[in-house]
């Protein structure tokens, strides 16, 4: 299967987004993710998770929600990581972006949040429910989407390690707002950064087969 990569830099509002695409041919979908905090787009689990979405026949787009500058305040502060508003509205930007540009062509789009990531995730979801097809959290918070949670109109599968349970707490109270869109799955044996062996491969697996199912025309 032939891919297509490119590294680009998305304009969103008065800022440029540093960003990694790939693509094989004929794409069923293009994946977005947004990294959880204190991460980058060079996340080895997510990279490893958008290897494995590429295999399925999807397009993928790693990108960093902060520019360079802010990142080094937020190395200092942490602060800019938890601005679940403005994660969310810079998601919302870039999907506008895959929607104009095309740069995989004409085809569904997805989001894949990791941490804090599932949050924003969720919020820009809720408010691009015509170009965001489906929603996949990897050990998110989806709670602190708020509000947003039960505005939410899209197909959301919730993966969670089976020892982080704190987190399946927290999961299982935004299941409730979400409702019937809404799946909670829960990874047997592991932790929250799924660092177990195979615990990753299972969620990308899960991840894979949600996505592929629900990026459809």
């Amino acid at each position: 299967m032939d891919e297509h990569s490119s590294g680009v830099s998305i304009p969103v509002d008065d800022a440029q987004l540093p960003a990694d695409l790939r693509w094989p041919d004929r794409p069923v979908g293009v994946v977005l993710f947004a990294h959880g905090s204190g991460s980058s787009r060079h996340s080895p689990r997510n990279v490893a998770v958008a290897q494995t979405l590429n295999r399925a026949g999807l397009g993928t787009v790693l990108v960093d929600l902060l520019t360079p500058a802010e990142d080094e305040v937020d190395a200092r502060t942490a602060e800019l990581r938890f601005n679940i508003g403005m994660l969310a509205s810079r998601l919302a930007g870039i999907v506008d972006w895959l929607a104009a540009e095309q740069p995989a062509g004409d085809v569904p789009i997805g989001l894949f949040g990791a941490s804090t990531g599932a949050a924003a995730a969720l919020v820009a979801a809720s408010s691009r429910a015509d170009q965001v097809a489906a929603v996949v959290s990897r050990g998110g918070r989806p709670d602190l989407a708020g509000p947003a949670l039960a505005q939410v109109r899209t197909p959301t599968l919730l993966l969670v390690g089976g020892l982080d349970e704190e987190v399946i707490a927290l999961n299982e109270q935004a299941l409730a707002e979400l409702g019937e869109v809404g799946q909670l799955r829960v990874i047997p044996g592991a932790t929250h950064l799924f660092e177990e062996p195979g615990t990753l491969d299972e969620v990308a697996e899960q991840a894979g087969t949600w996505f592929t199912t629900h990026l459809t025309r």
